[in-house]
């Protein structure tokens, strides 16, 4: 898959040391094994990698340790963009960029980025690095689809303001916009069936904005994943589009979409299907929620 996919003029390949508890890392390595020059090769860390509270989260003590397992793991001596997974409500964040800095002074990482930062902290992050003379984040990686927009409000104009690349995920929506025939039955459907139970009135609601995105499709001549993925693309503030194929027939197929280009009248359809900065269904929007949200502690006296 992943030569595959190198062959084809793939030049990024993004992974997290949380991604089967490293496993992905080990797979990644051996694949560039010889090809390592070829590539920017990314990867994230923040999320827990063990029981240990110290096993996560954006303190120097553990960057310290998982830039080294991330570079074992991956059979490098460098990380091109080494991105901070989650943001982390218990270690400030001028904490977290100065020793992201110090990697990037080692030689041991290249960039920093940040994945799933709601506007706000992005901002933040940006003020500390300058406050306090830091490495900045130069990438930003958020989940993006037709069907997935509330980042067109907020993340991706604070982005472009900051001079800050982003690599989108999700374009096909969990495979919402594969164009399966019936998207409810699937492997995703299977390992997430609450994302595809259609006595959930928000997954009714995303199966008849999928029925029109493909009759759209259709109409215009193209696979309904070329045109979703083609939409992410469309955006100024999108520098890369990350894609997560299971099998090599579906490499295939999204890499025979990479050149597509939408005209203005199918995004104008676009919008009137999906209205810019909306979520089709609120549980997609993966952005980090604020710990005042999720702690009532913190909301009361």
């Amino acid at each position: 898959m992943i030569h595959t996919a190198l062959d084809a003029g793939i030049n990024l390949i993004d992974t997290a040391d949380v991604y089967s508890r490293g496993e992905s890392e080990e797979i990644v390595g051996k694949a560039l094994k010889g090809r390592r020059d070829d590539v920017v090769l990314a990867t994230k860390f923040a999320l827990p990698m063990g029981a240990d509270a110290n096993q996560r989260g954006g303190s120097p003590r553990w960057i310290k340790r998982a830039i080294e397992d991330s570079l074992r793991r991956l059979g490098t001596d460098y990380i091109d963009l080494y991105q901070m997974h989650r943001p982390d409500p218990d270690t400030d964040i001028d904490e977290t960029l100065a020793a992201l800095s110090d990697l990037v002074h080692s030689g041991k990482v290249r960039a920093i980025g940040s994945s799933t930062f709601p506007a706000e902290l992005i901002v933040e992050a940006q003020w500390a690095a300058e406050k306090g003379g830091h490495h900045r984040f130069r990438t930003e990686q958020p989940r993006y689809s037709i069907l997935s927009r509330t980042i067109e409000g907020g993340v991706l104009p604070t982005a472009q303001r900051h001079g800050m690349g982003v690599l989108t995920y999700g374009p096909l929506s969990g495979d919402w916009l594969s164009g399966r025939a019936d998207p409810t039955r699937g492997h995703r459907a299977a390992a997430v069936p609450q994302a595809f139970d259609l006595s959930i009135p928000a997954n009714q609601v995303r199966l008849e904005a999928v029925q029109r995105l493909t009759k759209l499709a259709a109409d215009v001549g193209m696979p309904l994943a070329h045109m979703a993925t083609a939409f992410v693309l469309s955006h100024p503030a999108v520098a890369s589009v990350l894609i997560g194929p299971r099998t090599p027939e579906q490499l295939d197929d999204l890499l025979a979409g990479a050149g597509v280009e939408l005209s203005e009248d199918v995004l104008d359809a676009i919008d009137e299907i999906v209205p810019p900065g909306t979520e089709v269904n609120a549980a997609d929007n993966y952005l980090a929620a604020s710990p005042a949200i999720g702690d009532k502690r913190l909301r009361r006296r």
